[in-house]
């Protein structure tokens, strides 16, 4: 039996305030019934902090002994254990309500703080998970980029895959970010989402709302989404709603992905945003160039110090910055310059959109524009303003709004080779004539001509210098290059607006 461990779980659901003194017999019996138990001994209360991830994984070793599990794999273990934490979550009127309750009567800040505490909890943001990523910051020309090597996203599961093909074809809920979501008690082909809550917010009179990523990648990620299943879309209602979010919650950044496949986000298909509590090294870059718009001399704008194309605009008035953002966005959406390569539509198929990015500056509300687009040549089949195939052993995926801001997401095969490769850099071996790392082989050499590789040291370059190439992945991802003649095509656009 597990009566220690259900007892455990059960204390440290009453010590995170999950539930009450009063709830205890209830959870325990809602446990019984999720792991298929019939008997409970009672329990001394554990003493000293209660690993939440221990737990789980004892009970879930035990129902896997039983049978109780169909596969003793991460996909139907996910499937148990948020099961479990969602017997004891409180129900969403009650979150929103909680979350509502700190915001008007002590601050935004407060009401975030408590809600991502809460998700960490409840084990929809599993902590245990996120401490595997690996994480450090690199000094590049452009400040100190974040860089980090995504682990804490399970691995697909080949049973678990081939169980999915039987499955019948359901659309319930429609992706991953819909409000039907919240309390879902998932298959192997969606994950559980029992103890997944939401919080409602109005913003430009639509019903969004607010949830935080389960994926992490940097302080308090959140998420922002329309509570209905429509498309993303930039335009004006777009920049509006941006600014209604920071003016809300004025101690968070908040972004939305680009409308056009290769320069978008991964879910195209629903109307989101992402923010959160940090800064990223973009929002520190200077404006290097500034420039005035007719019209708007209220509003301070320039060109700002980043390897991708970014338009900043600051003002005290959210409305002005949503009339000249739109303008911006109007005028590039019809925008060509063959002789920067830069070409609004081809055969019918636009090719010009903006990642749009809000946050606070003291009083003021700023926007950064980044301008992207997503033609694709033969040369460049995944786009000519994406990372170019010499930089795909680091970084082929689409770059999106976190890329953008300054924060490399790198695939979690890095790991392996990175720390390979800093074996085979020390001891001379011969990178080309390896087949896993035969990708890094040209990276490597040019590496060695600027370095001696010793154990000491090898590590430590390997990190500085896999910055140096992310910041190459963004400079190939703006659409003008940080040149004269770059700079000057930029200024026309600039110019005719």
């Amino acid at each position: 039996m597990v009566c220690k461990e259900i007892a455990a779980l059960v204390e440290y659901a009453r010590r995170k305030d999950l539930i009450e003194e009063e709830d205890i017999t209830w959870a325990i019996n809602s446990l019984l019934d999720a792991l298929k138990l019939d008997s409970y001994t009672p329990q001394p209360l554990p003493e000293g902090e209660i690993d939440l991830a221990q737990v789980l994984d004892r009970l879930l070793d035990d129902a896997a002994q039983r049978g109780v599990l169909e596969q003793n794999s991460v996909v139907y273990r996910d499937l148990l254990d948020t099961e479990l934490m969602g017997r004891l979550t409180p129900r969403p009127s009650q979150v929103a309500k909680k979350f509502w309750e700190l915001y008007d009567e002590c601050s935004p800040k407060d009401a975030t703080d408590w809600y991502y505490d809460f998700s960490q909890n409840t084990n929809y943001i599993r902590r245990d998970r996120i401490a595997r990523d690996i994480q450090w910051k690199a000094e590049t020309e452009y400040g100190q980029l974040d860089i980090t090597i995504n682990l804490s996203k399970p691995e697909k599961d080949p049973k678990a895959i081939a169980a999915a093909r039987n499955l019948p074809v359901s659309d319930y809920p429609r992706c991953l970010l819909c409000k039907e979501n919240e309390g879902y008690a998932g298959r192997v082909n969606h994950p559980a989402r029992q103890n997944h809550r939401i919080i409602p917010i109005q913003m430009a009179g639509d019903n969004w709302a607010l949830q935080y990523s389960p994926y992490v990648y940097y302080n308090e990620h959140c998420i922002v989404f329309n509570q209905e299943h429509i498309p993303m879309k930039i335009d004006r209602s777009c920049f509006a709603k941006l600014l209604a979010f920071v003016e809300r919650f004025p101690h968070y950044f908040v972004g939305s992905n680009a409308d056009l496949p290769i320069v978008g986000g991964s879910i195209l298909a629903h109307e989101h945003f992402q923010g959160g509590h940090y800064t990223f090294a973009m929002e520190k870059a200077p404006v290097e160039t500034s420039f005035t718009f007719p019209g708007f001399e209220d509003i301070r704008s320039g060109i700002v110090k980043w390897p991708m194309s970014v338009v900043r605009l600051t003002g005290a008035d959210p409305e002005r910055l949503v009339q000249l953002a739109d303008k911006i966005l109007t005028s590039w959406r019809g925008y060509s310059d063959e002789s920067a390569f830069i070409f609004a539509e081809t055969d019918g198929e636009p090719h010009n959109t903006i990642t749009p990015i809000a946050r606070r500056r003291g009083e003021d509300f700023e926007l950064d524009l980044v301008l992207r687009n997503n033609i694709t040549t033969e040369e460049h089949p995944l786009g000519v303003y994406h990372p170019h195939a010499e930089l795909h052993h680091i970084k082929k995926e689409n770059i999106g709004l976190i890329e953008v801001m300054g924060l490399a997401v790198l695939p979690a095969r890095l790991k392996g080779e990175l720390a390979r490769l800093e074996e085979m850099l020390v001891s001379g071996g011969d990178i080309a004539a390896d087949e896993e790392l035969k990708k890094h082989a040209p990276w490597a050499e040019e590496l060695k001509k600027q370095y001696t590789f010793t154990a000491e040291n090898a590590g430590e370059i390997l990190r500085k210098e896999v910055g140096k190439v992310f910041a190459q992945v963004l400079e190939h991802a703006g659409v003008y290059k940080r040149t004269e003649e770059g700079k000057a095509a930029f200024l026309r656009f600039l110019e005719q607006v």
